[in-house]
């Protein structure tokens, strides 16, 4: 089942000049459930602008795009917030964190934002800390937490609305080797454990080689596609 698909999908940008600047040229991608996508490129390549288009966060200029099967070009700023809040997970570069809050809050946060009972949002926040190896720490503010456990807390807070797609802009571009390592192998489990669409744009080829594809953003346009062992 395909949760994710850009059809024809095109960004474009003001320039300073009083034109257009075409940062994405008909891009086309579809991901399944339980199937990891890794995108790679040079920097300014258009990377996370084709993440943001696909996550919702921006409109294409042109192309469609559809989450869980939903086009989004059809709805208005209300309905697509409310789709994208739950349906997409978003894991950034920075985590992001509420700072005076414990993990287990933060994770909780979205959840009681979404109006769910305490008790089964903190049911639910305790379940995901102890699946990114959190359960210990559950209790500490971000200050307290190294830099791989806040990302890990970031993970868990983007999974607690149970969505479709995980999407990741660099997640581990702030880690040393030996977090990067343990989030990237917590991403290469989550797409086919729980089901998830998971498209992750990253500079660290160790990531990339952990997906089932890794396509290449090359002048606005997906180029190439390697399929890995692991099963989709």
């Amino acid at each position: 089942m395909t949760v994710i698909e850009a059809i024809g999908v095109t960004r474009d940008f003001p320039g300073g000049d009083g034109g257009i600047v075409r940062v994405l040229t008909g891009v086309d991608l579809a991901v399944a459930r339980g199937e990891m996508v890794a995108i790679v490129g040079a920097s300014g390549s258009g990377k996370s602008t084709f993440l943001h288009v696909l996550g919702a966060l921006e409109r294409p200029s042109a192309g469609v795009v559809r989450l869980a099967g939903t086009d989004v070009s059809r709805l208005s700023d209300d309905a697509l917030a409310a789709l994208r809040n739950r349906t997409v997970g978003f894991v950034f570069q920075f985590h992001h964190l509420l700072r005076e809050f414990s993990a287990l809050e933060n994770v909780m946060f979205p959840l009681r934002i979404a109006g769910v009972a305490p008790s089964e949002a903190r049911g639910r926040a305790e379940s995901l800390l102890e699946r990114v190896g959190m359960a210990s720490r559950r209790h500490h503010r971000p200050s307290e937490l190294s830099g791989g456990e806040q990302q890990r807390a970031a993970v868990a807070r983007a999974l607690a609305a149970e969505p479709a797609v995980l999407l990741a802009d660099e997640p581990s571009g702030n880690l040393d080797q030996g977090n990067a390592e343990r989030l990237h192998e917590l991403f290469a489990a989550l797409a086919s454990e729980m089901g998830l669409g998971l498209v992750v744009v990253t500079h660290n080829m160790a990531l990339a080689a952990l997906a089932n594809r890794t396509l290449s953003l090359e002048e606005g346009k997906l180029v190439g596609s390697s399929s890995t062992e692991r099963d989709a």
